[in-house]
């Protein structure tokens, strides 16, 4: 499945949800989101519209690392 070329910094803010985070604060043009699934732990997104394709593939990644899950299922479940 190929990344989605039109989801925004919000966009992803609220369908990481799914996965516990919420967002923490923001600062600036940046969201950081927080959740408490499986530990702590931290992310910060950019709130751009649309994001580029290498953050959002990077977040991506860094939240299917902490859940223990591969990266292309947590892709399927956030954009099908």
């Amino acid at each position: 499945m190929r990344l989605p070329r039109n989801v925004s910094g919000r966009d992803l803010a609220k369908a990481l949800e799914r996965y516990g985070y919420a967002v923490d604060r923001q600062v600036g043009s940046h969201i950081r989101l927080t959740t408490q699934q499986n530990g702590e732990h931290h992310v910060t997104i950019p709130d751009h519209n649309p994001m580029r394709i290498g953050t959002l593939s990077q977040v991506i990644g860094d939240v299917a690392a902490h859940l223990g899950r591969k990266k292309t299922d947590v892709q399927e479940e956030l954009f099908s």
